[in-house]
């Protein structure tokens, strides 16, 4: 494929994203483009903003990560692939390749990926938080170019931005404004900081913390504390 049409396919791609309305049409798009260039497993998740854990939610895992005829979950694929964790430390795309062990598979980032073994790309998703989420593209004969490698981090973002509008929008209406406490919690809970520092920092106790952050969530109609703050901040309840 050459530089001008992987550019065009790419646009494609991300146009098409950006109008869906399901995710079968942003996995679609992300199968044709990727599978292109010899991507054909597939992981779009989000990350936690106080980056206690790499995984606040996943939205799609696909393919044949652990070996042919292995199915593969959300939890299994987090616990077995450390590349899920890297991820927190990237600041750019990054290309990985897994190689069989005596005791396992080894996975590490490379410049570029060479011979046998299961090889892809990760790409680190930022927006007003810093790191929101990833994307995480395998196979074992891939494209990994500059060209591939800058084409697929904008069909990731877009997949990624997009499903996340779709998965992550409230069911209903806001069932409320936050209370003063609320969003000095939540503005905490933004900036990194774990529940013991914040009832460290409030004069409050954890358990109190808890509960503050449970009643959020009930508030805005989500169901983690990650989409709690991406609400917020759209909602304008709390500032980045």
């Amino acid at each position: 494929m050459t530089v001008v049409l992987a550019a065009d396919a790419a646009f494609r791609a991300v146009l098409a994203i950006d109008g869906a309305h399901g995710m079968a049409t942003i996995q679609d798009e992300v199968r044709h483009f990727a599978g292109a260039l010899g991507y054909d497993r597939f992981v779009l998740f989000s990350t936690s903003p106080a980056q206690e854990e790499a995984v606040d939610r996943i939205y799609w895992v696909e393919g044949a990560w652990l070996g042919a005829g292995v199915a593969v979950d959300a939890d299994t694929y987090v616990r077995r692939c450390p590349m899920t964790h890297h991820v927190l430390e990237a600041r750019e795309p990054f290309f990985w390749t897994k190689t069989e062990e005596v005791d396992g598979g080894m996975y590490r980032v490379v410049q570029a990926p060479r011979g046998s073994g299961l090889h892809g790309l990760q790409v680190p998703v930022f927006g007003p938080l810093g790191l929101e989420g990833a994307v995480s593209l395998g196979g074992m004969h891939i494209d990994a170019s500059p060209r591939a490698r800058l084409a697929l981090k904008l069909v990731g973002e877009a997949a990624f931005h997009a499903a996340r509008r779709l998965l992550e929008a409230p069911d209903g209406p806001v069932a409320g404004a936050l209370t003063d406490r609320e969003r000095e919690v939540l503005a905490w809970t933004a900036a990194g900081r774990r529940q013991v520092e914040i009832a460290a920092i409030l004069g409050l106790s954890e358990r109190t913390i808890e509960n503050h952050l449970r009643r959020i969530r009930k508030r805005l109609g989500v169901a983690t504390t990650a989409q709690a703050v991406r609400v917020a901040i759209r909602n304008g309840d709390i500032a980045v």
